[in-house]
C-alpha cells in the first residue's frame, strides 16, 4: 500500500496539478478533511464490481509471482463507476507508477512517444476516453502495445525519416464510457476487457459510509440507505449527494445526517425517492404527454425538452432504461408502464394490447 501523500498525489495529478507541486505544498500545509481523497487505495476498499475485482487481482497475483508486467486492461462502462480508481489500484497493487492521461488530449504522434518513452518499467498508462484517440494515433499504439516499440517520423518530405524507439515493458489501460466506438483492431490488443455495471443500493450503502468516515460526517444507517438508494447506481453521484447531505446536516439538522436530514437535503435538489432528477421526469412527462407515451425520435425528444440529443442519450436515458421506465426502439423512445405509474397517468388504450410497447 503506498503511503497517503503518494496516493493523493496521483488522484491530484488527475486534475493537472504536476506531482513535485503537490508534495511540496502537501508538506507546508496540514492535512485538512478536504484534503482526503475518497478513492479506495487498495482492493480491499473498493465496495462492489465483485466479478471484475476478482479477475483484475488475479491478473495482480499472477503478474507479480512472474515478476512480469501486466497484460493490457479495456475497461468499459458509464462514467462514474470506478474505471480511473482501477487503474490506480491496480498501480498501488504491482507497486507501479501510473501516468494519466486521456484520449482527446493526445492531438499528435510525438505526444503518445512523450508519454511512452518516459514510462518506467513496467509502469501503467492509464487513457481515459480511449474511444477519442484519432486514427493516426491508434495506428503508432499498436506496434506499442504488441512490441514495446515505437516508430516516429522525424521531418517531413525528401527528408523524412522513420526512428525505432524500444520502449519499456509496460501495461495500458484504457477506460471508455462508448465500448462500441473503439475500434477493432485496438479492442484485440486488449488482454482483458471488464465492464462495469451500475452498482446495488447495498454496495453504495458501504461506500457511503466509507465517504462518510474518510470525511469524519455524522450519519446513521438510515441516512446512508437514503443516499444510496437516490445515488442512481453511480458511487460517484453517491459521493457528490453524501458531500450536499452533509452541507445541509451541518446547517439544518444539526450536524447528523439521518434518514430525515437526507431526504429533505435530496429534495431541495428536485431528486425523488427512486433517484429521479427534475431532467428525467421532465422527459417522461414529455414523452407521455406530449408524445402519447411514443414512439418518439430522440431528436424531437432533445428539442421539446430543450436538451441536448447526446446528454439525454448518454446521461438521462441509461438510467431511466435500466429501471424500466423507457425503452428505445427502431422507431424511437417509448415510455414504460413504470413510467405511467410513476406519474400518475392513465396506460394509453393500446397498451392493452401490448402493441405500444412491442413496436
Amino acid at each position: 500500500m503506498i503511503s497517503q501523500v503518494r496516493w493523493r498525489e496521483a488522484s491530484t495529478n488527475l486534475d493537472g496539478m504536476a506531482g513535485k507541486d503537490y508534495l511540496r505544498e502537501s508538506a507546508e500545509a496540514p492535512e485538512t478533511p478536504l484534503d482526503v481523497s475518497l478513492r479506495p487505495p487498495m482492493f480491499a476498499e473498493f465496495a462492489g464490481q465483485r466479478r471484475v475485482v476478482e479477475r483484475l487481482q488475479l491478473m495482480v497475483d499472477a503478474a507479480r509471482k512472474r515478476g512480469d508486467a501486466l497484460q493490457h486492461i479495456l475497461l468499459s462502462g458509464p462514467p462514474g463507476l470506478g474505471k480511473t480508481t482501477l487503474a490506480l489500484i491496480l498501480g498501488n497493487a504491482m507497486g507501479a507508477e501510473v501516468k494519466c492521461t486521456s484520449g482527446p488530449t493526445i492531438e499528435k504522434a510525438g505526444d503518445l512517444a512523450g508519454l511512452l518513452t518516459t514510462l518506467p518499467e513496467g509502469a501503467i498508462l492509464f487513457i481515459d476516453e480511449i474511444h477519442r484517440l484519432q486514427p493516426a494515433i491508434e495506428e503508432y499504439l499498436y506496434p506499442a502495445m504488441e512490441d514495446y516499440k515505437v516508430d516516429i517520423i522525424i521531418d517531413q518530405g525528401p527528408n523524412a525519416r522513420s526512428v525505432r524507439l524500444n520502449l519499456p515493458k509496460f501495461t495500458l489501460v484504457g477506460a471508455t464510457t462508448r465500448s462500441g466506438m473503439i475500434s477493432a483492431p485496438l479492442r484485440s490488443r486488449f488482454g482483458m476487457t471488464c465492464r462495469l455495471d451500475y452498482y446495488l443500493a447495498e454496495e453504495l450503502v458501504q461506500i457511503v459510509e466509507r465517504s462518510a468516515g474518510l470525511l469524519d460526517v455524522a450519519m446513521d444507517a438510515d441516512g446512508a440507505r437514503e443516499i444510496a438508494n437516490r445515488a442512481r447506481g453511480t458511487p460517484r453521484i453517491a459521493n457528490n449527494l453524501l458531500q450536499w447531505c452533509r452541507d445541509y446536516a451541518q446547517v439544518r439538522a444539526k450536524g447528523v445526517i439521518t434518514a430525515d436530514a437526507a431526504s429533505s437535503a435530496l429534495a431541495m435538489l428536485d431528486i425523488d425517492g427512486d433517484g429521479l432528477d427534475e431532467m428525467d421526469k421532465r422527459i417522461l412527462e414529455t414523452v407521455i404527454f406530449r408524445f402519447g407515451g411514443g414512439p418518439v425520435g430522440l431528436g424531437s425528444l432533445a428539442v421539446a425538452i430543450g436538451e441536448d440529443a447526446g446528454t439525454l442519450e448518454e446521461v438521462h436515458e441509461p438510467f431511466l432504461i435500466m429501471r424500466g421506465y423507457l425503452q428505445r426502439t427502431p422507431q424511437g423512445r417509448v415510455a414504460m408502464p413504470a413510467a405511467y405509474k410513476k406519474l400518475g397517468a392513465p396506460l394509453p388504450a393500446k397498451a392493452a394490447t401490448g402493441d405500444l410497447f412491442n413496436d
